[in-house]
């Protein structure tokens, strides 16, 4: 899948050069990454933990009004987001600087970018451009809102995206007002469908060799997850309102304190329920007319609760998950983020890999959740420091030494 013109196939893990690899799977690929804050850096972050070459694309120091909004360079956010990369220093605010990254196109499969539209444009960016250079290229563009319409040259942020995008409407407590979701879910999802889009178009340029403009923003992506509850809507005119702990279409599945704590029971569908009555050691409940079937149990939901919640209220929470697994009922702790991590089924998942930092020393950052039998995802660097690659990345574009040096001392590197 990798350009023609691209000087970087190999074969095993482990370092290439400066260069971190944790993945043969797409190791013979160039990323160029332009991107800030949240959803273009999952992006990126997702085809540099399978391997492909991340070129991280940043402003000289003190040339970016933006930077840091992820917080340190040591810090968890910057870690998590940007390990596997490698750091290029450019300022393409000048001449010089474009020339760089024109050259640099040149060499790639792919760039990313969540730049404005105009701001595209003024930096040539923009698809027409880029393909100019290199036919091959596939753009990926993530915005706020889109690349047209009326709200393209918008500013958009997770937040922004989950209000407008319904998610806020669907969360939190009934009557409770909107609430936002506990993670920055829009930026997240986008950034996941910009990677989806990306291969899609490698896979096709192995076809017909040429490149495309893929396009997501996190209001479409934020829409794309609600899923059945966007597709009550659009098919049956239902407006979904806030459902709590409670599964919006089917019960009991939901959330029940126990004797010391909380529990999530899953157990829809007519099978599942005689299992949990059985679980619970009330078989005849499930023979009582207001709760023998599921539209029975949806329409007197308050009341099921409430007999289930004085039950479940008797027992600690680790009784009822051996009494539920021992019934085949679907049903899990409520855990905390220390708790999530100290889960044996976790430790075992390995979502928690482990990286050594210069500064830091030994530390942990959260592994990629697809698993691939030959070709596994992997962490083999920390962030880099900012502009560290600089040097090598240049040299193998053809500069030499001297135009480095001449390049750092006018401050286009």
């Amino acid at each position: 899948m990798a350009a023609s013109s691209t000087p970087h196939e190999r074969t095993g893990t482990g370092p290439v050069g400066d260069r971190p690899v944790a993945s043969d799977a797409l190791a013979n690929l160039r990323v160029l990454d332009l991107t800030r804050v949240r959803a273009g850096p999952t992006c990126c972050r997702v085809l540099a933990d399978f391997g492909a070459d991340v070129i991280k694309i940043e402003a000289p120091a003190g040339a970016d009004p933006n930077d840091g909004m992820n917080g340190p360079r040591d810090g968890y956010d910057m870690q998590n987001l940007h390990r596997n990369k490698r750091s290029l220093s450019l300022n393409l605010k000048t001449p010089e600087g474009k020339a760089i990254l024109g050259r640099l196109v040149r060499t790639a499969d792919v760039v990313v970018e969540n730049y404005r539209p105009d701001v595209k444009h003024r930096l040539g960016m923009d698809y027409e451009t880029l393909r100019a250079i290199n036919p091959r290229i596939v753009l990926a563009s993530i915005s706020g809102f889109g690349q047209t319409g009326p709200y393209r040259d918008h500013g958009g942020f997770d937040q922004i995206a989950q209000g407008m995008g319904g998610l806020m409407w669907l969360t939190g407590l009934p009557g409770q007002g909107p609430v936002r979701a506990g993670v920055a879910i829009a930026d997240i999802s986008s950034g996941l469908y910009a990677v989806v889009g990306i291969l899609i178009a490698l896979a096709e340029r192995g076809d017909s060799g040429e490149g495309q403009w893929v396009q997501t923003s996190l209001l479409q992506s934020q829409i794309a997850l609600l899923d059945f509850q966007a597709a009550r809507f659009l098919v049956d005119g239902v407006v979904p309102e806030q459902a709590g702990n409670d599964h919006p279409t089917s019960t009991p599945m939901g959330l029940y304190r126990t004797a010391d704590g909380f529990i999530n029971i899953g157990a829809s569908g007519e099978d599942l329920w005689r299992r949990l009555c059985r679980a619970i050691g009330q078989p005849a409940l499930a023979e009582r007319p207001e709760f023998r079937s599921e539209p029975d149990r949806l329409a007197n939901r308050p009341r099921l609760n409430a007999e289930l919640g004085a039950i479940l209220a008797a027992r600690p929470s680790r009784e009822w998950l051996d009494a539920f697994i021992a019934h085949g009922v679907p049903a899990g702790p409520v855990n905390r983020m220390d708790e999530v991590f100290a889960d044996p089924q976790v430790e075992h998942l390995g979502m928690a890999v482990p990286v050594q930092h210069p500064r830091r020393g030994a530390i942990r950052l959260v592994g990629q959740p697809v698993v691939l039998s030959r070709t596994p995802a992997g962490i083999a660097a920390p962030t880099p420091e900012a502009g560290a690659h600089t040097d090598d990345i240049l040299g193998g574009l053809g500069y030499t030494p001297q135009e480095v040096a001449d390049f750092r001392s006018r401050r286009v590197i």
